[in-house]
């Protein structure tokens, strides 16, 4: 029978609270997330800067460029570096 880890590192806790944002968290994963929690104030205050930002961008209204004009941009960069370069 294998042990359940249920103490978990920061960097592990604060992978698993970025999934936790994008709802990609196993229930499981948010269990030791929550119990990492309880005592360490540092993540405590990642995942509260975390929900900050998520919730800012998400009301910013920020519109993204389509692929189309993301690749022709591409080229005219790659363009112009090539031009530099030589």
């Amino acid at each position: 029978m294998s042990k359940m880890k249920v103490m978990i590192p920061c960097d592990e806790a604060n992978h698993v609270c970025d999934k936790t944002q994008y709802k990609e968290a196993s229930f499981w994963e948010m269990i030791k997330l929550n119990i990492h929690l309880i005592y360490c104030r540092a993540c405590r205050k990642y995942t509260k800067n975390n929900t900050t930002l998520s919730k800012t961008i998400e009301k910013s209204n920020i519109e993204c460029l389509d692929k189309k004009c993301k690749d022709a941009m591409k080229k005219d960069f790659e363009k112009v570096l090539k031009e530099v370069s030589n």
